[in-house]
């Protein structure tokens, strides 16, 4: 008994140290211009610094004439916090769980949503916010190539998990500290396979495809976790392997550059965050900007948000035809409205006029995600718009698939006879009957 509160005293103590040391070892490399360690080599430096921190810690005991913690249990402490910190902690079951979706924590509350949609509430992941800062720290220092600092002077957060899980948390500006995980099913897929599980049907998936081969430059429109990535991995399979890929993301996503038969010559590129002195930061716009100095046939932007917006239709417009990007919005003709507002946040203060022919210009398609009527857990394909050109103050384009009554896509006006042309030449075609949409 007398051993228990020792043991739980230590397990606090390696956590903490194991944090500080891992994080001032992340940031000696970067200073240094080290690469990151492999996983295997992190491991084998926690270990160190593991039983550095117990040796330290059992010191402190006997100097405080306090009783010490048997060598079997300091050990079994160690392995414990090996598997808290290279495990993910109570995070790993819901990870290997497949049908789940979201996970989002809160302090100790823990809440996930599955694929089909249900919700539910689950026994805590930590024990304390403390717990949940430190398991965040640790998360963020193993994510990727540079720091991402999670302290009260950066207190938001957004990394990638080893497994492809997105990571955003926050703390400070929050009342307690809150971690969000979402995660791909379809790290890998297909149009074929988003027709098998409902997300669009035989004349849209024809359609998709075609716009792809004709090179038609396509944004991706939907909302929170409604599965726009996901569509974005499914076009890009369409692009022939030979292609020269850039993509650009706030935070490594897409994944593009790990299936090396579909997509072998691919430059992924990640937003950098500024150091502690304020300096070094790399924003997704200057790296659109860097990703046309690269000889890209596309660049691929894993999300629009902010400045970046100039810089990517710039690159559409300027003979990377067929280059594609996401954006949050709620129906497709609203991205056009999200666009000019990215737009003037840049530092070319565009008004609304100049930005509705640079994206009239640069844009050819915008498809909508939703979720139907009836089935929250399912995502379909909701409306493809296509862009004709800039009026003065607004957008011209037209629907040609609009929400049908489950705001599942239904045709609406026909393509333009040149897109048509277009999209027939790169195999356009109702699959099943071979007649072509859109004519009579």
């Amino acid at each position: 008994m007398q051993t228990a509160v020792p043991a739980e005293r230590l397990r606090l103590h390696l956590r903490r140290r194991l944090a500080e040391r891992m994080t001032d070892q992340l940031r000696a490399d970067e200073a240094a211009g080290r690469p990151a360690l492999a996983e295997a080599d992190r491991m084998a430096l926690a270990g160190r610094i593991l039983n550095d921190a117990a040796e330290e810690f059992t010191h402190q005991l006997l100097a405080d004439g306090t009783p010490v913690v048997a060598p079997e249990a300091e050990q079994a402490v160690i392995a414990a916090v090996l598997r808290e910190v290279f495990g993910l902690a109570g995070l790993e079951p819901l990870l290997r769980d497949a049908r789940v979706e979201n996970i989002n924590v809160t302090g100790e509350r823990t809440f996930v949503r599955y694929a089909d949609g249900r919700r539910d509430r689950l026994p805590p992941v930590v024990g304390s916010d403390a717990e949940l800062v430190d398991l965040i720290r640790e998360l963020a220092a193993r994510s990727g190539v540079e720091e991402r600092r999670f302290d009260r002077a950066s207190p938001g957060v957004s990394f990638q998990l080893p497994g492809g899980e997105r990571v955003f948390a926050a703390m400070a500006v929050t009342r307690r500290p809150s971690l969000s995980i979402r995660r791909h099913r379809f790290e890998r897929v297909t149009l074929a396979q988003l027709r098998g599980n409902g997300t669009l049907d035989a004349a849209l998936e024809s359609l998709l495809a075609a716009m792809v081969r004709a090179r038609k430059n396509i944004l991706v429109t939907g909302g929170t976790a409604i599965g726009k990535t996901t569509l974005l991995r499914a076009l890009a399979a369409e692009i022939p392997p030979w292609e020269r890929l850039v993509t650009v993301e706030d935070t490594y996503e897409l994944g593009l550059e790990a299936d090396e038969r579909a997509h072998p010559d691919v430059v992924a590129m990640q937003a950098r965050e500024a150091n502690v002195e304020g300096q070094g930061e790399v924003s997704q716009a200057e790296l659109v900007r860097w990703a046309l100095r690269m000889s890209p046939d596309r660049v691929i932007v894993g999300e629009v948000r902010g400045p970046e917006v100039i810089p990517m239709c710039n690159a559409m417009s300027q003979g990377n035809d067929g280059s594609m990007g996401t954006l949050h919005a709620s129906s497709s003709r609203g991205a056009f409205t999200r666009l000019a507002a990215y737009a003037v946040q840049g530092p070319e203060r565009l008004p609304l006029e100049a930005t509705n022919l640079l994206v009239a210009g640069a844009l050819d398609f915008v498809v909508h995600l939703d979720r139907p009527r009836g089935h929250e857990g399912r995502r379909v394909v909701s409306s493809i718009r296509e862009v004709v050109d800039a009026d003065d103050r607004q957008i011209v384009s037209n629907e040609v698939f609009r929400p049908g009554p489950d705001l599942r896509a239904v045709p609406g006006v026909p393509l333009r006879s040149e897109t048509l042309e277009e999209l027939i030449a790169a195999g356009y075609r109702h699959e099943g009957t071979g007649r072509i949409w859109g004519q009579a």
